[in-house]
């Protein structure tokens, strides 16, 4: 949830497998964790295709310095903003309770994992003092292929970025994938993950679930979880793939789209690439907050309703883009979420399945149909109507949930901009 570096915040220390020492060149810089870093450098560069434009820099800080420069980052107007209006999003939607916390969840999250990060805002590697040695090498390692990354790529700025959460999530799986990819070839001595690691991408995604089997991070609502791992679990499968397909390619110079090309060969691969679709809503009144869900979270949120991986995974495959936006209510918050969808079977698929979450969500035996296929779900104090329409040869499906003694007339689709 958040901004990109809440994501990189909370699990920037993902540790997954042993470090190995090596013998390298002179240091780098003076320090503690100099030979580390000297160490590194020459194998990060050799391994990612390009070299430091300067050395990079390292410090270590003690576990309260580090704490408090990690809590700064949650105090930023913005970043409270953004959280604020994701927090009251995900509410609506179900996906956290009503009564959670989101940023003191995230300060307890950050307390209880944070072990070093690589700040692109003054460009230097903060390494806690104290911690494990064979953690540190992990720690180092990874975050010093971001360093190399923001020396090409200005990852400061992509940390800021706000508005379409998918897009975001899915450059996030490129710089988090491509330090959790490098990090295990440098652990296996420079093989390769899904050939040489026993049981391949299936082990290596177990690793990282089982790197995070801490008491709170397993606490945490399934949504947070999942969008906190999907970087790296995602993310090193795809630089992985990404580099079996397109030798020589670097993986920050070629940015997916969505979390569907992350996920997608023929979304990312194929000769004409799945591009998202953009989605614009007109000025709604009493507006709180807008933003994209994308085809994972939208994943997210049936499978948390349904607990059905396969009715979940199938209800979101077809995702073009979408757009959704909580608004204020005389009797509580509402949702307006406008989705398109490559094909009518695709589309079809979603609102069966987005039906069969309501039903359980709300415990409604079934909808009232209206005219054009509409339906209304009326149950627990809310209504749910769900629209299919085609609109500019797009297929495309409004969904309204609202309290019930709320208008479900929120928006009107002949106002919604498909494309453009």
């Amino acid at each position: 949830m958040g901004r990109v570096s809440i994501r990189r915040l909370v699990v920037a220390a993902v540790v997954i497998t042993a470090a190995c020492r090596r013998e390298g060149p002179e240091k780098a810089q003076h320090g503690p964790y100099a030979d580390r870093v000297a160490e590194d450098v020459p194998l990060i560069e050799k391994s990612v295709g390009v070299s430091f434009k300067r050395p990079p820099k390292l410090e270590v800080k003690s576990r309260d310095q580090v704490r408090a420069f990690v809590l700064a980052q949650l105090d930023d107007s913005a970043t409270q903003r953004e959280l604020a209006g994701k927090e009251a999003a995900y509410k609506v939607l179900g996906l956290i309770p009503d009564t959670m916390n989101v940023r003191k969840l995230f300060v307890d999250l950050l307390t209880e994992q944070i072990l070093g990060i690589y700040d692109p805002k003054t460009k230097v590697l903060y390494v806690m003092n104290g911690a494990p040695d064979e953690i540190v090498s992990i720690t180092i390692y990874h975050e010093l292929v971001h360093a190399l990354q923001d020396q090409y790529i200005d990852l400061d700025s992509l940390q800021r970025q706000t508005g379409d959460d998918d897009r975001v999530l899915a450059a996030q799986s490129v710089i988090e994938g491509e330090a959790t990819y490098e990090q295990m070839i440098w652990a296996l001595g420079g093989r390769n993950v899904a050939t040489r690691l026993p049981g391949g991408q299936d082990r290596m995604r177990d690793m990282i679930r089982e790197s995070q089997a801490s008491p709170i991070f397993s606490a945490a609502p399934m949504v947070i979880q999942e969008e906190l791992l999907f970087p790296y679990i995602n993310g090193q499968d795809f630089v992985g793939r990404l580099k079996e397909r397109r030798p020589g390619t670097l993986p920050f110079r070629a940015m997916p789209q969505s979390t569907e090309q992350v996920m997608h060969d023929r979304a990312y691969f194929a000769s004409a690439p799945d591009l998202p679709v953009r989605v614009t809503l007109p000025p709604l009144p009493n507006q709180i907050y807008a933003n994209t869900l994308g085809e994972f979270d939208t994943r997210l949120f049936l499978f948390e309703h349904l607990q059905d991986q396969q009715v979940a995974s199938q209800g979101a495959i077809g995702w073009g883009g979408d757009r959704y936006a909580v608004v204020r209510t005389s009797s509580g918050p509402g949702l307006v979420w406008v989705s398109v969808w490559d094909t009518p079977v695709d589309a079809a698929e979603f609102v069966d399945a987005l039906g069969q979450a309501t039903q359980k969500r709300y415990r409604i035996t079934g909808p009232a149909l209206g005219a054009g296929g509409a339906r209304t779900y009326s149950g627990r104090g809310r209504t749910v109507v769900i629209t299919p329409r085609e609109i500019g040869g797009r297929n495309v499906v409004l969904v309204v949930d609202v309290p019930s003694s709320a208008s479900p007339q929120l928006l009107d689709l002949g106002r919604v901009t498909i494309g453009g």
